[in-house]
Order: structure tokens, then sequence, then C-alpha cells
């Protein structure tokens, strides 16, 4: 599988890049992760449980950071297993760009899947990375900006639809500890 895609976070390079190297963050933002520890240096360590169609599983990997350039790009690198479910691999090139509101985002992945989840076919695998890395990227702009210019702007047309987006992104916000 390959997907790649470009995202606006309402943040400072800097802020986004420090944030992509920090477990607690990372944790935060991941759906599904129930950890994430270690370090840049040496690593980390995951545990993150998702279904896929029919198939629910725990995978526990390892991820590996590489080619940092600070506050413009990094490479990840990982491997998870679910027992029975089967297996993730793959990596992420992500490159980070000033822009007018904060940062361009952009990354290209390629990963694999074996065992119960390849069988799942194509079509529901890329329909679930891609629903996944939009979740991630919305986790992650809740934690860094919550206050966003356009979703202030959505809360000042007093639609109730707005007003209880606000409302569940401070519960994210509360059970994350984010600030």
């Amino acid at each position: 599988m390959q997907m790649s895609d470009q995202k606006e976070i309402a943040a400072p390079p800097a802020v986004v890049y420090a944030a992509l190297l920090n477990p607690e963050v990372l944790k935060a933002c991941v759906p599904g992760a129930e950890y994430v520890t270690g370090s840049v240096d040496e690593g980390f360590e995951a545990k993150v449980t998702q279904k896929v169609g029919p198939v629910k599983a725990s995978f526990k990997g390892q991820v590996t950071l590489s080619d940092l350039v600070e506050n413009e790009k990094l490479t990840i690198s990982g491997e998870g297993k679910g027992g029975a479910a089967g297996f993730a691999k793959g990596g992420a090139v992500v490159g980070l760009a000033a822009s007018g509101t904060g940062t361009l985002l952009s990354y290209e992945v390629e990963a694999k899947v074996g065992g119960k989840l390849a069988q799942l076919g194509s079509r529901i695998i890329d329909g679930f990375a891609k629903k996944m890395a939009d979740q991630f990227f919305v986790n992650l702009q809740t934690h860094l900006a919550p206050e966003a210019p356009e979703e202030a702007g959505s809360e000042e047309s007093g639609s109730e639809e707005a007003h209880g987006a606000a409302e569940k992104k401070g519960w994210f916000k509360k059970i994350t500890g984010g600030s």
C-alpha cells in the first residue's frame, strides 16, 4: 500500500516537529494507542488496538526515526505484530514547511500487511489507513492548537454543530492533558 497527502497544521514547524518526537503526544494522537514509550535515539515501542473490517487486533511494534532534519524532515520506519491477525510494516517520509497559517506537513507512506489483514483486500486496508491518518492529524491539530482560527470562526456562527464540536474537543483535551 502506498499513500501520500498534505495537511495544514496551525502551529509552527518547530512545535510540530517536537510533537512528532514526543511519545506522550504520539500516544494522545495515534488512534487506539494504549502506550508509546522510548526515545528518538533508541526508538519507540507501542501497542495499538484497532478493528479493521471484521478483524480486531492489538499490535505491538517497534518504531525508529531516521534522516532527522530539525523542523524540516524525518523518516519513520516500523513493524507491528498482531498475533493471528497478522503483521504490518512500513515507513513514512514526513516533510514540514512553514506556511501562512502554521505548517504544511506532507507525508509519503509505504506499508505491507500480512495474515488475516491481507485477506481483507486492498480496498478495505487502504480505506482504513486513510481513516487512521486523517484521525491522527485531527488529533495532532487538536493537541497542538485546540483553538484553531477556522474553528473559532465556526463557533462564532452560533451553530449547534460547531458548539458540539467545541465541546468534544474540550473533552479530548481534558483526557489527554493538552494545554
